[in-house]
Order: structure tokens, then C-alpha cells, then sequence
């Protein structure tokens, strides 16, 4: 664009700007600076391809920058062999384009995968794979975002400008690896589930499932395919739900009971209904909460399990249910109520959490403790200066379609408003502090 080469040669003329010390004028040739029209998408999993395809849908230009080589990383490079969807597909498609009618009820991981491959080719979304966001901050003197990048091998350094910023990274961003007493002392395998592929490699071992989310649940599961002897650490409470309730999606039932009655009585319908299907899980050691699974899904995001078959195995005994850890050992763990058993291995499905406050310079949309909005849903999606979220929600690829309709009629109207009159000012302010250059 003229412009910009314009404004390049004032900051190249400006006396202003040999004012600048050697290092910020070495950081200067080091670093490329681009305009970017329209919004920067930190994030190219369902969310950030979600939000790219409602812009473009409204003929808005974006810019998804991706830190792997591949859309929707964390389904294609960290999770098992034998993940589904585990709710129907009708509450996991994506805004604009539903599942193919062929797929099953609950899409296989590859299933999942093609579909977001071909979500990606109809809307023509083509992210910066490579590209690692290391700082993001908004620049008040020119009203601008300031997206700083490092490629390949750390390589190449560019600096992104835009008006607006969405953040796409997600709640799944960076695994969470719990310390253990004495770990270092193991002298086995302690692998996070993000690395575990299948069961086959702890065939005939015994196995130390760290964490009884779903997870943690299915790894057991798949586990016991492959004839291994997994334990599992149950820490805290949790609500375990049958997957369907006479062949209806328990998940799928409740949204319908919602519209008809109070939180608190489908919740006792559902509780009801599980310690019919499945019996008192307290009796293998598994607790419930005090709150019901909606009411406690609302409150804390925290995911009742849907059981697709580990209950019966804990039943017949191939599963065995063991206290929180206390320390563990040489090819052993001493659990909080004093018993030690061996191991071969230990897997930790203790799930991730948010990795946004180590790269976005902005604490008033975020929450510093956890990385997640700190305005409650449905009110998270939108911050200040036209910084957004989406797939923060705590509810699933719903949530995250809601927030990219939501943003990109935002953002809408003022990309009609402006226009790059407007925006010259405060280009002018920023190539004072960053070359701008065309892409």
C-alpha cells in the first residue's frame, strides 16, 4: 500500500527518530513491521477458524497467526487414538457449515479433524503457521495493537499493527503438569496425556492414571484394551453421567429440560436417573459433589464426565480406584491413606489451562490467575479497545460459534465506518515507535 511506504519514509526522515538509542534502532532493522487491515487471530484451532469465517463472511480480511504447522493443533498433535466427540454432532459443528449428514453421532477424531480441514478450504483460511505470538500490546498513543512474532527456529521477527486483536488461543493452551514429591526418583515413563497415543506401548504393565476427568476416564479405558492394569487417582469429587439416557444424549436431554424447567431439578433428575444406570459411585470411591452437574458446570466450568464404559470396568475390578498422592517413589506411589503400590508408569490427564497472560500485556479483559475472561459468560467475548475472546466460554464449540458471531457483527460496524483516511493519524504516531512495511 502507498501509504505506508509513505509513512516508512517519514519515520526514515523524521529527526525524532535519530534520537533513538543504537539498541532500539538495531531491535528496528531486526524486526518487520506489517499493516493488517483487518483483525489478527491469535489461534487457529475451532475457535480462531470460527471467528475467521463469520469475518470473511462479512467480507472482512483477517490474519490467523498459528503457532504449529496445522489448524486445531491440540486435536491433530495431542490427543489419543480413540478420541470422539463426546457429545452429539449437532452441539460441536462449527457457525455456517454443519457435519457431513454420513457422519456418525459421535465423530471420530479423524472425522472431527477432516471436518475442520474442509470448514478451512470453504471459507479459504489460510493461517501464518510457524508463528509464534511472544508479545501483544495496545499502543494508546496511535489506537493501535502491537503483535509481535517470532517464526520458524526463532528465526524471523515481525511485528503485526491492527485495530483489532481476537484472542483464539483457547482454555487448552499449555498442559498442566503437576509436582510430585520424589518424582524424579520414579525411574519410569510419566508421559502427560497430550503425549499418550494408545495403550499399546503399556501393554501387561501397571498403570497410574493421574486424573479422573474424561481423559483420564478413557485412557483407562483404552488401557485395559491394550490388557495393561491401570489405577486411578481420584482427587476431588466428580459428577459421572451415563453418555445416553435411552439412547438420548444425556447432554442433549438436558439442553431440552432446560427450557421447561429450573437448573435444580434437572439436575436432580439427572443424578437420579445415573444412580439408576449406574449405581452409587461412591462405593467404588469416586464422591459426587454437593453441587448438581449443571448447577456446578455454571459456577466452576468444571465437566461432568460422560461415562463411555470405565465404570463398568472399575465394577469388575480391571480398574482400580486409589486415593490423591502423597509422594511417589522407586517405581512406586504412596497414596494420602498410607497404602504403596508399584507401577511401571504413570500418565497424568490433569488436563491444561490457558497460556494468554504470558504473551497479551493486558490484564483488565484477562484474568491473571487463570487466563480466562473475568466477565462471565455470555459477557467474556468483548474487552476494551477492540480486544476480544473466543472459546473461553467454558461451554464447548457452542460457546465458541456464539462468540465469533458475536464479534465479527462488532467489529462490522466500525470496519464500515472506517476507512484508511481515518486511520492515517494514527499510523503517522505508530511508525514513530515501529517501521511499518507492506506484507
Amino acid at each position: 500500500m502507498d501509504f505506508l511506504k509513505e509513512l516508512e519514509g517519514k519515520r526514515v526522515h523524521d529527526p525524532l527518530i535519530h534520537f533513538q538509542s543504537k539498541t532500539d534502532m538495531a531491535a528496528a532493522k531486526s524486526t518487520r513491521s506489517i499493516w493488517v487491515p483487518g483483525p489478527v487471530i491469535v489461534g487457529a484451532g475451532p475457535s480462531g477458524l470460527a471467528a475467521a469465517a463469520c469475518l470473511k463472511e462479512k467480507g472482512i480480511p483477517s490474519l490467523i497467526l498459528e503457532r504449529t504447522n496445522c489448524i486445531a493443533s491440540l486435536w491433530q498433535l495431542k490427543t489419543y487414538d480413540r478420541l470422539r466427540l463426546h457429545l452429539p454432532k449437532q452441539f460441536c459443528e462449527l457457525i455456517l457449515m454443519p457435519f457431513p449428514a454420513d457422519f456418525p453421532t459421535y465423530p471420530t477424531k479423524k472425522q472431527f479433524v477432516n471436518y475442520l480441514n474442509d470448514y478451512a478450504e470453504r471459507f479459504d483460511l489460510k493461517p501464518a503457521f510457524n508463528t509464534t505470538v511472544v508479545s501483544a500490546k495496545y499502543d494508546s498513543r496511535c489506537g493501535l495493537w502491537l503483535v509481535k512474532t517470532l517464526g520458524l527456529k526463532n528465526e524471523e521477527a515481525i511485528e503485526y499493527v491492527c485495530q483489532w486483536l481476537i484472542v483464539a488461543t483457547g482454555e487448552n493452551a499449555q498442559e498442566v503438569v503437576p509436582e510430585f514429591e520424589g518424582v524424579r526418583d520414579f525411574g519410569g515413563p510419566i508421559v502427560h496425556t497430550s503425549s499418550y497415543k494408545s495403550g499399546e506401548r503399556f501393554g501387561g504393565q501397571k498403570v497410574l492414571v493421574v486424573g479422573c476427568g474424561n481423559s483420564g476416564m478413557e485412557v483407562c479405558l483404552d488401557l485395559c484394551d491394550y490388557n495393561a492394569k491401570p489405577s486411578l487417582v481420584v482427587k476431588n469429587s466428580v459428577h459421572i453421567l451415563p453418555q445416553e439416557i435411552l439412547g438420548i444424549s444425556t447432554f442433549g436431554l438436558s439442553m431440552w429440560l432446560l427450557k421447561w424447567f429450573p437448573m435444580r431439578l434437572v439436575d436432580r433428575f439427572l443424578l437420579l436417573v445415573s444412580r439408576v444406570m449406574l449405581g452409587d459411585t461412591a462405593r467404588f470411591g469416586i464422591s459426587r459433589p454437593h453441587r448438581g452437574p449443571l448447577e456446578l458446570k455454571s459456577i466452576s466450568g468444571k465437566t461432568p464426565v460422560l461415562d463411555v464404559g470405565t465404570l463398568a470396568k472399575i465394577r469388575s475390578g480391571h480398574i482400580k480406584v486409589c486415593k490423591a498422592i502423597k509422594q511417589v517413589k522407586h517405581q512406586s506411589v504412596e497414596f494420602i491413606d498410607g497404602k504403596v503400590e508399584c507401577f511401571d508408569a504413570i500418565i497424568l490427564a490433569t488436563g491444561y489451562r490457558s497460556n494468554v497472560m504470558s504473551w497479551l500485556k493486558e490484564t483488565s479483559m484477562f484474568s491473571e490467575k487463570d487466563g480466562l475472561p473475568r466477565k462471565a459468560f455470555p459477557n467474556g467475548w468483548k474487552g476494551e479497545s477492540g480486544l476480544y475472546s473466543v472459546g473461553f466460554t467454558q461451554r464447548g464449540l457452542l460457546g465458541a460459534s456464539l462468540d465469533a458471531k458475536r464479534i465479527a457483527e462488532d467489529i462490522e460496524h466500525r470496519w464500515k465506518a472506517d476507512n484508511a483516511t481515518h486511520l492515517m493519524p494514527r499510523l503517522v504516531t505508530c511508525a514513530c515507535a515501529s517501521p511499518l512495511a507492506e506484507p
